[in-house]
């Protein structure tokens, strides 16, 4: 585990094979625009929480999902049928990342890891074309979503939300019909959970996942907008 300081260059990080057990490769240095996108193309992501230096990961296993294995429950399919949400694309990016770092009922103390430091750069990264979000509507009101980068063929999914059953899901199924007609070749979501598996990531070894990360870095990036078909 290697400690950034304000030397460091931004672009400059551990190999990801150097990660502790619990994944963790380097602590410290600024969360910038820069720092976080070149992180991200050598598999490692900023966690972290407010009274803590920025901490830089890249866990074993890791989740991913391919878009064309998505998994959409019964109950999914029925909330999609009814077609009671409207779904939109980098139009709320700030108010989802704000959603996303509101307080969790999950978490022991109702907390999250996401800072006013990170939602600033990740603004900034969605400013420059990077960053992403998918919004949930139900009428006017933002019901679920989630955001995340995009880095040539690959999209790293940062958080989600949901104020309604099934908004968050079904902002992760538009995630993947959008990431499958536009050639996302994966959906990065770091950590595996029940949830994910639910419907349908899988989880590498970090070997495999640097190997289909190299290859997806190998397509252009996409700096731009999103916007929904249909």
């Amino acid at each position: 585990m290697q400690l950034i300081t304000a030397d460091t260059p931004e672009t400059q990080f551990p190999s990801p094979n150097s990660a502790s057990e619990e994944g963790l490769v380097a602590v410290g240095g600024k969360i910038t625009t820069k720092r976080v996108l070149s992180a991200y193309r050598q598999g490692i992501f900023p966690w972290y929480s407010e009274d803590q230096p920025v901490l830089w990961w890249s866990p074993e296993p890791r989740a991913v999902l391919y878009p064309d294995e998505i998994k959409i429950s019964r109950s999914l399919k029925k909330t999609l049928r009814h077609n009671n949400f409207s779904i939109t694309a980098d139009t709320a990016f700030s108010e989802v990342v704000n959603a996303c770092a509101g307080p969790r009922t999950q978490s022991p103390t109702g907390g999250t890891w996401i800072t006013a430091e990170m939602m600033d750069t990740y603004n900034q990264l969605h400013q420059l074309g990077y960053g992403h979000s998918i919004e949930v509507w139900n009428e006017e009101k933002l019901a679920g979503g989630l955001y995340g980068l995009s880095l040539g063929s690959a999209f790293f999914g940062e958080s989600m939300f949901s104020h309604q059953s099934n908004a968050s899901k079904l902002a992760l199924v538009y995630l993947a019909k959008f990431s499958k007609s536009r050639g996302i070749d994966f959906i990065d979501c770091q950590l595996p959970t029940d949830h994910l598996a639910s419907m349908g990531a899988v989880n590498l070894s970090r070997k495999e996942y640097l190997r289909i990360l190299e290859t997806a870095l190998k397509h252009q990036d996409h700096i731009k907008y999103w916007q929904l078909d249909g």
